[in-house]
Order: C-alpha cells, then structure tokens, then sequence
C-alpha cells in the first residue's frame, strides 16, 4: 500500500538561481501522478529533493507524519527504504548482468539469504517481463529492456512510493506505450505511490490520475487528470497542445512584448484535444485509484473538450454529462 507525500511551500535555489518555489500539492496514495513542465523548470531536480538527495532551502515534504527535510542522517536514510526510483538511462552497472543488478539492492541493504533473493528476483523480473535475460549484460539488450531491468532493481525493496525520472526518454512510442502499460499493471498489483516526471504529452494524457505542471519557477496547476486536459490555463492549453503561441518561449517565459505581439497577430491557443479514456490494466480488472471516465468533469460541472472519453467502457450512455433522469417508454405493439 503506498502512501501519501505532502509538498508544503517547497523552494529550492541554486544560488541566486531560482529553480522553483512555493511549490505545494500532494501526491495522493496508491494513485499515478505525473509531472509536466518545459525543460529545464528542475523536475528532475524536485525528484532529487522528493527522495532526500537535494535539500530544499524552504518548505516540508511530509512522509507518514515526518518532516523529509529536518530529519537525521539515520532517520533520512530509514524513510529512504520507503523509495524506489528509475532513473533516466536505468542506471544499471554495466559490468553486472541482469540479475546482479536487481539483486545489488538486497545484498546491500538486507540480510536475506541467496535462496530468498533469487526468488525476489526472479518474481520482479518476471513482474517486468524480462525472465530468460537474467544472464545478459546491459550493453546487450535494447533500451526499453534496461528501462525495465531498472524498473525491476526499483522494486526489490517492496517500496511504498516509486519515482520515474523520465521513463520514456531514448525510446521509440512502441516501446513507450509497452512502458506505460507496464506502469498501469504494476500500480494495479503493488498500489504504491507513482510519480512520473515526463515531456511525454500521450503518457500525461492516457497513464495519470493526477496531472502538474512546472512552469517559470512556480507549479502552475495540480490536480487530476481530467482537470489539467480540460483546463483553460494558457500555459496549461499551450503546452498540450504543442504550440509556439502561449507563455511558455523558448527561454521559458515570454516578456510582455512578445505576448503584446502574438495578441496583435491574431494567433491563438487552438481548441484542447478530446480526453481519451485512462489505459486500463492488462487483466481487466480495476485499479484502486480508478476513477470513472467523465467523473471529475461531471462532478465539477466542467464541459471536457468535444469527443472526449470516446469508447468508454464504464457508461454506456452517450453524454457522460447528462444527468436528465433516464425515461424508458412504453413498447408499442401492432395488432395482430
């Protein structure tokens, strides 16, 4: 069972550079979170200050009722065993193979037997796809597989809260929705605590529950999936949609001219794209953290972008958001 991470006010600098600050949300347990933002607004470096790595110089990040950054070495280095983290490349030790590198967690920080590693082991590597290349070395299998030996190495501590540092980063879209499906599965059978930092648009779109935004030092938006997609933020709206016009430049943040400009040309945010429905585990059975496509929408009287949750399967009704009380008529019969 995962739990919860409270961010409270968290700022970090790296000297008189501001990285970002007051930045509050939670990341709600057992649930799929991902974090957007233009390069270089520091959410790889949010995920360094999430698990301990980086201090921040303002703010809490509180973990089963303890404050992440005023604890001791021996405490910070307790909480820690509650993390595991795929970093970008995998981070594998390339003079190991396959099962060494999962194993290298458990002999390092357990006492338990070969026997009882081997059979860790071969269930996450089983769990990730990848029994049979327990002999290989990474430089001899693809990048998609040592993502998910990295992925295996992250799970072997049973850990109640997982951080993926950009997963799909070097993969082909193939390999990336291979990924993100592993992703689903895995939340559905461990319900630990997810968060993703990504450029991915499609996997923010399809793999979340709950959707954040970096943008210009600050967290512009957090919040569930349906949310963020049907959000009319410009910065939020530019960003989805993968266009030039907006806030968001080239060096981050556009100045007053340049938006003076773009609003004298004429040029604006197209129309958000439709909300497709949220992947589903592969066995078909549901996640925790599920939620019914529309629901957000429906419950907040928000009118989603035309087309979205095309092919849902939770509501058969056409209109998720007409709550009209259903009439059934009377069956007419011709005479005989």
């Amino acid at each position: 069972m995962g739990v919860a991470v409270a961010v409270e006010d968290l700022s970090k600098y790296f000297g008189k550079q501001v990285v970002w600050e007051g930045v509050t949300l939670t990341l709600p347990a057992g649930e799929i979170s991902v974090l957007l933002g233009p390069s270089g607004t520091g959410k790889s470096v949010f995920l360094k200050t999430l698990v301990g790595l980086l201090r921040p110089d303002r703010g809490s990040i509180w973990i089963n009722d303890q404050d992440l950054p005023r604890l001791s070495e021996r405490e910070l280095y307790a909480t820690r065993r509650l993390f595991g983290v795929l970093f970008q490349d995998g981070a594998l030790f390339g003079s190991m193979n396959i099962y060494d590198n999962v194993a290298f967690p458990l002999r390092e920080h357990t006492k338990k037997s070969e026997s009882q590693v081997r059979e860790i082991v071969t269930e996450k590597l089983e769990m990730v796809g990848l029994t049979g290349a327990e002999k290989k070395l990474p430089g001899e299998i693809s990048g998609g597989m040592r993502k998910r030996a990295g992925l295996a190495r992250a799970l072997v501590l049973d850990p109640e809260i997982i951080l993926f540092d950009e997963p799909d980063s070097g993969l082909d879209p193939v390999r990336t929705a291979y990924l993100n499906q592993l992703i689903i599965d895995l939340n559905q059978q461990t319900d630990a605590t997810f968060l993703i930092v990504t450029h991915d648009i499609n996997t923010a779109r399809t793999v979340p529950d709950n959707i954040g935004l970096l943008h210009h030092g600050h967290l512009a938006m957090f919040g569930p999936r349906e949310m963020l997609l049907s959000s009319n933020e410009p910065v939020v709206r530019q960003f989805l949609n993968a266009q030039r016009v907006g806030p968001i430049g080239m060096s981050e943040e556009k100045d007053d001219a340049d938006l003076q400009e773009e609003a004298r040309s004429g040029e604006e945010l197209g129309q958000l794209p439709p909300i497709p429905i949220q992947l589903q585990p592969s066995d078909g059975r549901s996640r925790r953290a599920e939620r019914t496509p529309g629901q957000w929408c429906r419950e907040n009287g928000v009118e989603p972008p035309p087309g979205s949750f095309e092919g849902r399967r939770a509501d058969p009704d056409p209109d998720p958001w007409d709550d009209r009380p259903t009439i059934t008529l009377p069956v007419v019969r011709r005479p005989a």
